[in-house]
């Protein structure tokens, strides 16, 4: 095994593998639909200036991307290598990389190799804007659609930057991101994992039945407000024929965001007794299972609750879909 480090301004780049021969995949649209789309990047270019800022570069010179000392190839050449694109939260990243080398090395496997993109300034900017997100159902303020469009540029370039540096599959392990999911995919080309396709898939294929009879089967959502109004979750849901139960406003208001509040004070007791509420208010509507579309939220729950076996993480099924990925490209 070995683990190569690139350090390049805002970009972090590691691997972790052994040699073994691969052969590169076809782009499909299989397990988790690799979606991939033909239509050429903008020339607008978002980067972060020393005092830790967004700024825009325009124009037609393409950007250098790191690949070793006067070399133009890909720093990393092996046919399964994951691209992974951080979001707000750099610890839901370590968690999902955590998560994929670890079950993907199970039985003895080697771990996959992967290419790992995350900026602090970024994050800042996107754990600000879902702050300051504006109220369920209300239209978007003029401040949130000025930080939107620079927020997806900046991470279409560093899905450009995994691409250049040898990622063939791109996951993105962050919900706020994939509100702009088909913008900041547009013209990659690679597969790239969709959180949402990728867990309703997975509860596609788990044979659920309904809670009451004569009744659809029921998935609940429990996230923030911009996610649930961007409505990603939903649409690939009602994708696979599931009836999907979002809580109220009145849960949102009374439970949701103070629990997020509460979590922001530091206070996790006040925070997981607020969540088990939103999780009760949801269950007792008849879902089967409730997707919570936050790593810190979800995290809140010790492994022993029962509550925590109604719950359905996301994140866990984007990282087993990717390690399908993985799979499909190996040489049997």
């Amino acid at each position: 095994m070995y683990c190569h480090m690139l350090d390049f301004k805002t970009h972090i780049s590691g691997c972790v593998s052994k040699h073994r021969t691969y052969r590169r995949p076809r782009i499909s649209h299989s397990a988790c639909s690799w979606s991939c789309s033909s239509r050429p990047s903008s020339s607008v270019h978002q980067e972060t200036n020393e005092a830790g800022n967004f700024h825009e570069r325009r124009g037609h010179e393409s950007r250098s991307f790191p690949s070793g000392k006067g070399s133009s190839t890909p720093a990393f050449t092996l046919a399964n290598t994951v691209g992974i694109l951080g979001g707000v939260s750099a610890i839901s990243t370590l968690n999902f990389m955590e998560k994929l080398v670890k079950w993907s090395a199970a039985d003895g496997r080697e771990a996959l190799p992967f290419i790992a993109c995350n900026d602090p300034v970024l994050n800042r900017e996107l754990s600000s804007s879902q702050r300051n997100s504006s109220p369920y159902f209300d239209p978007p303020s003029s401040r949130w659609q000025f930080n939107r469009s620079l927020i997806v540029e900046n991470l279409k370039q560093k899905r450009l930057y995994l691409e250049k540096s040898g990622a063939r599959c791109i996951a993105m392990p962050c919900h706020l991101s994939h509100v702009w999911y088909d913008e900041i995919s547009e013209g990659c080309s690679v597969p790239f994992c969709h959180l949402g396709e990728c867990v309703a898939k997975e509860l596609g294929e788990a044979n659920l039945k309904p809670i009451e009879a004569g009744s659809n089967i029921r998935i609940g959502v429990l996230a923030t407000e911009a996610i649930l109004t961007a409505g990603s979750y939903q649409e690939q849901l009602q994708n696979q024929g599931f009836e999907v139960v979002l809580p109220d406003k009145a849960t949102i208001d009374h439970t949701i965001n103070p629990a997020v509040k509460a979590l922001e004070r530091k206070d996790m007791e006040g925070a997981r007794n607020l969540l088990r509420i939103a999780l009760q208010v949801l269950l007792v509507r008849g879902v089967n299972t409730v997707i919570v579309a936050s790593e810190e939220i979800i995290g809140l729950l010790p492994e022993d609750d029962p509550l925590l076996r109604k719950c359905t993480n996301p994140m866990d099924a984007l990282a087993r879909s990717t390690i399908q990925w993985a799979a499909s490209t190996e040489i049997i």
